[in-house]
């Protein structure tokens, strides 16, 4: 268990998966990750990988996700010992003038070499299962650009459905035109989604 302050989060495992509390330990690995412009494409305003002065300033602000919401943060992600990306269940509201309680946002970013092996979507349905099963949220949401097909793949096997299309204001990224979407996925909804899972699975 990993402490900021009074809040902690748990170390998670999936069956491929490693997911530790992200640490000052892991700047260089993010560095990494982020200075891919083919990663960035859909986040950065110019498309192009961040600087290690961004990644630094990222970093912080990911480490302060931590401290609103016991439980909530930034995980990173190692199978057999290599690092492969990062995992996100952020306060709702975090950044804004009002945490919305009980709910969360879901977020991912892995290396290019890892993507297509199913990482992404394993990594985040660990989230959702985290969310409600041990922090008791009550729903658990994701956004994406409209274009980002390979995101909103991950979040519709996550578990989560689409909710709505939206535009922000002076968005001048690639795409942006077609504006983002919001997928998200209830506590009840998902339980619903184990109860079925379980009663589907053959007897021994």
């Amino acid at each position: 268990m990993v402490q900021y302050g009074s809040v902690s989060q748990a170390t998670l495992q999936t069956d491929r998966i490693r997911l530790i509390p992200l640490g000052d330990e892991h700047l260089e690995l993010e560095v990494e990750l982020d200075s891919d412009p083919e990663v960035m494409r859909y986040l950065s305003r110019d498309g192009r990988g961040r600087t290690r002065a961004q990644v630094e300033n990222a970093h912080g602000l990911r480490l302060e996700t931590a401290e609103p919401v016991a439980g909530l943060g930034f995980w990173v992600g190692f199978v057999d010992d290599e690092f492969v990306g990062w995992w996100l269940l952020q306060p709702a509201g975090w950044g804004g003038e009002t945490l919305l309680p009980g709910q969360a946002e879901l977020g991912y970013r892995l290396l290019r070499r890892h993507w297509g092996k199913g990482l992404a979507t394993e990594g985040a349905r660990e989230m959702v299962r985290h969310a409600f099963r041990d922090l008791d949220m009550q729903r658990v949401f994701a956004l994406t650009m409209t274009v980002n097909e390979r995101s909103r793949t991950t979040m519709s096997s996550a578990g989560l459905q689409y909710v709505r299309t939206f535009y922000e204001e002076n968005d001048d990224r690639t795409g942006s035109e077609l504006g983002a979407v919001e997928y998200a996925i209830t506590r009840d909804e998902w339980e619903s989604t184990q109860a079925d899972t379980h009663l589907a699975a053959p007897s021994a």
